[in-house]
């Protein structure tokens, strides 16, 4: 979080009518497929709503997942108003190491522009591929993959695209992204602390891996919303805004349903077209949303495989709710906004706080995994259930490694151990043992659940983390 606060203003006084938030609020916590945890809204240069659902706090980062991209669009085009790159370069001629090993013509015409817009000429995501082509160094993996038509002809959603633009920029810069971007937009427009997950090559990711607050989302979409500029300052070179953002490749699929759906309006350098105006965003529902007609920026973070879902519901409450003129009048409404937005709160999982009175087998029981293996993430291969003086530990083993949380406190019990956690849940009946674990800097919840008849216990990921990372790395990286 910034310690330099973002100016706020009540919501009435920028035209924004809090009932329509409210309905968004409402809409996101009765639907079962979403787990929202943070919106801020901006209308007009100032902060009019912002909550976060407990145990999520603003102060905490959070994993991005793919609005990573838009960051690293942002880096690009720094790097490219300082005549470091030329988006119309062949990417290979940044890497002139591997001009022996790329034949393929189109690989080899391949610009920054194509890597920059999705448009390499691969007609699939190339992840897998490339890896296999080379593990250790994903460019040169990546430019082994021949892509199937011309560059700049296709639209494919592509990783190593994105890892590409990035690693072109670490090396051009002869910096990380994010030491890059410190002097350049991180402090300027008041960006806490990030960090970013690196490879096995020590570059940070790029197309993924950003860990940043709510806040940090919110003032990167003001600062689009402002054409580059912050405070009167120009930071993004003239132009870059406009060329960023408007669609350098078709993504429709000329169906009638494409016009219902916000990933087929197109698409820029590393950001989204969408049905009003256009986004970066990451998976399970990191969204920074840019509204020029509107003027307004809508920054969330959540867990949920129903991303247009979320879209449409905000089409739906917060569009009309931004007006041409402020309202008058609605002192009431807005406090009520206020006071809710400061309980937001995830409800904790059911279970009471210890087992039934007398039954001590619970004490020092240890659990395989149900069916003999855990073939899903995470690779826990044994829980173990203590009791001591302060309560009940549920012990999870994985990879030799052991993570111990707390159960049976009221609600959320939160750790800032690592990685941190907040754990909630207890004995849903005799037999059984259910605790939900939120990895706190990221989308992620875990569901264990023991049976002690048996001895067996699951362990399932409500959103599963995309990249197979061991459960005491589900965190920010640390310096």
């Amino acid at each position: 979080m910034s310690d330099r606060p973002l100016p706020t203003a009540a919501p009435a006084a920028q035209g924004v009518d809090a009932t329509g938030v409210h309905a968004f609020l409402d809409a996101l916590e009765a639907d079962p497929a979403i787990e929202p945890h943070s919106l801020m809204i901006m209308r007009h240069d100032r902060l009019v709503a912002s909550g976060w659902w407990a145990p999520y706090t603003p102060q905490r980062p959070h994993l991005l997942y793919s609005l990573s991209k838009s960051f690293t669009s942002t880096a690009a085009g720094l790097a490219a108003g300082e005549g470091l790159l030329d988006f119309d370069d062949p990417v290979i001629s940044y890497f002139p190491e591997f001009e022996a090993d790329i034949t393929d013509p189109r690989s080899r015409a391949m610009l920054v522009r194509h890597v920059a817009s999705m448009a390499s000429g691969h007609e699939a995501e190339t992840l897998d591929r490339a890896i296999a082509n080379d593990r250790d160094e994903l460019v040169r993996g990546f430019l082994l993959v021949p892509p199937e038509r011309e560059p700049g002809s296709v639209f494919a959603y592509n990783q190593p695209a994105t890892y590409t633009l990035a690693a072109i920029v670490q090396r051009v810069t002869g910096q990380s992204l994010t030491e890059y971007l410190r002097p350049r937009l991180l402090d300027p427009i008041g960006i806490g602390e990030v960090a970013w997950l690196r490879d096995r090559a020590g570059r940070e990711q790029g197309f993924s891996g950003l860990h940043a607050t709510t806040d940090a989302i919110a003032r990167l979409g003001q600062l689009y919303l402002r054409d580059g500029v912050w405070e009167g300052e120009r930071l993004l070179p003239e132009g870059w805004v406009a060329e960023a953002t408007r669609v350098h490749v078709d993504n429709g699929s000329g169906t009638p349903e494409a016009a219902l759906s916000d990933w087929q309006q197109g698409y820029g350098y590393q950001f989204w077209r969408a049905r009003h105006g256009y986004r970066g965003d990451g998976a399970y529902g990191q969204f920074c949303l840019v509204l020029p007609e509107h003027d307004a920026v809508i920054a969330t973070t959540a867990a949920t495989e129903a991303m247009q879902r979320v879209l449409d519901l905000a089409w739906e409450h917060l569009l009309p709710a931004f007006g041409p003129e402020p309202l008058s009048g609605r002192e009431e409404a807005d406090t009520a906004l206020g006071e809710r937005l400061a309980r937001l709160a995830l409800p904790p999982a059911a279970g009471k706080s210890s087992p039934s009175a007398g039954d001590r087998d619970w004490s020092g029981a240890e659990f395989t995994p149900e069916g003999g293996v855990c073939v899903d993430q995470p690779k826990v291969t044994g829980v173990e259930v203590t009791a001591d003086a302060d309560g009940w530990t549920l012990g999870l083993t994985e990879d030799g490694h052991r993570l111990d949380l707390r159960v049976g406190d009221a609600g959320w019990a939160v750790t800032e151990e690592t990685p941190p956690t907040a754990v909630s849940g207890g004995w849903t009946d005799a037999d059984t043992l259910a605790v939900d674990v939120l990895f706190l800097e990221t989308p992620h919840r875990l569901a264990v659940t023991c049976s002690l008849p048996d001895r067996t216990f699951t362990a399932k990921w409500r959103t599963t983390p995309l990249q197979r990372l061991p459960l005491r790395a589900m965190r920010a990286p640390r310096p």
